[in-house]
């Protein structure tokens, strides 16, 4: 668990006097990245009773084409840009915005793995196989 709430330091380095201490409405917790490999889901309980599906592994994704309007599940094969965070293609982590190579082309995540519990992406650049035949 993380504490999410003010610093008790200034960016000069002197000290905030706490107005109060901690609540359990500023906690957070440690960021768990969703990398391409075996599907692997963890069911979160979160503030109100809610549940948040945050993916740990996933090999597939659920990719549209906007020129024809379908979707079809297909497999990721490599993540081939980041906006994120740059070292995050190295080690294969999908973040929304991500761009991801898979058997349909180049597809765009649009939807949050960490919180969704799915892999949705919208086709930039369709595969050179796909177009000719």
């Amino acid at each position: 668990m993380q504490w999410h709430g003010r610093s008790q330091r200034k960016e000069t380095g002197g000290r905030y006097r706490p107005m109060r201490k901690k609540r359990k409405y500023e906690i957070g917790r440690d960021p768990l990245p969703a990398v391409i490999g075996e599907r692997k889901i963890r069911k979160i309980r979160v503030r109100g009773g809610n549940y948040k599906i945050r993916i740990l592994g996933e090999r597939y994704a659920n990719v549209t084409n906007p020129k024809t309007g379908e979707t079809k599940k297909v497999e990721i094969k490599d993540v081939l840009e980041n906006a994120a965070n740059p070292h995050y293609v190295r080690r294969d982590i999908i973040t929304k915005g991500a761009i991801v190579i898979t058997d349909m082309g180049k597809a765009r995540i649009t939807s949050r793995p960490g919180q969704d519990g799915c892999v949705n992406a919208v086709l930039i650049e369709e595969a050179e196989n796909e177009e000719q035949g």
